[in-house]
């Protein structure tokens, strides 16, 4: 379901029905942020925005993919509560609080936030790299909420807890609901 007249599957795909030229930017953008970083940052740093935005659609997206592929889902249930105490290591909170500042406000960003990262070894590049994915994904979030498109109803069958854990925002959808009239989406899928 979304707010506007659309149509597609997955949800998010709906919401970019009406414009598939700036879905095509933006699985262009997205391709290119990705393969210049680390896979695991990425998703880290999207899940930190995506909290700090209460992005139900991309916190389910992006934690599904953190479960399916790099951890266990009570691992993630602890980032989400509190990424800080979650038992990562120091390199990962500190990619994750730099994610957090600049979707929340970009300005609180200071010099030592990138010492800090360059402290525990990473390069210009890669700190770069964190601020473009949470940038990228502030993009992404404000228009798939800003056009009411729920999370897939897929997303129910997560554990219970967990999936109450990332839900932040827009509820998910029922099943069967969708972004509008039955249609093949003209998108790709991506996210």
């Amino acid at each position: 379901m979304t707010f506007i007249e659309a149509v597609g599957e997955p949800n998010f795909a709906a919401a970019f029905s009406l414009r598939p030229d700036i879905y095509a930017a933006w699985q262009q953008l997205l391709g290119t942020v990705k393969e210049g970083m680390d896979a695991r940052r990425y998703e880290l740093a999207t899940v930190a925005a995506a909290r700090r935005m209460r992005s139900s659609y991309c916190m389910l997206a992006h934690g599904s993919v953190l479960i399916d592929t790099y951890m266990p889902a009570e691992e993630l249930q602890a980032i989400v509560a509190d990424h800080r105490a979650a038992g990562l290591d120091e390199v990962d909170v500190a990619i994750m609080d730099l994610a957090e500042k600049v979707a929340d406000d970009a300005l609180t960003v200071t010099q030592e936030d990138v010492d800090r990262l360059r402290a525990l070894g990473l390069s210009d590049t890669d700190v770069l790299n964190v601020v473009v994915a949470a940038a990228a994904r502030c993009f992404f979030t404000k228009v798939v909420d800003g056009v009411g498109a729920q999370p897939d109803a897929k997303y129910a069958a997560l554990d219970p807890g967990l999936r109450d854990a990332l839900v932040l925002g827009r509820p998910i959808a029922q099943a069967g609901s969708v972004g509008g009239p039955p249609a093949e989406s003209p998108l790709p899928s991506g996210r």
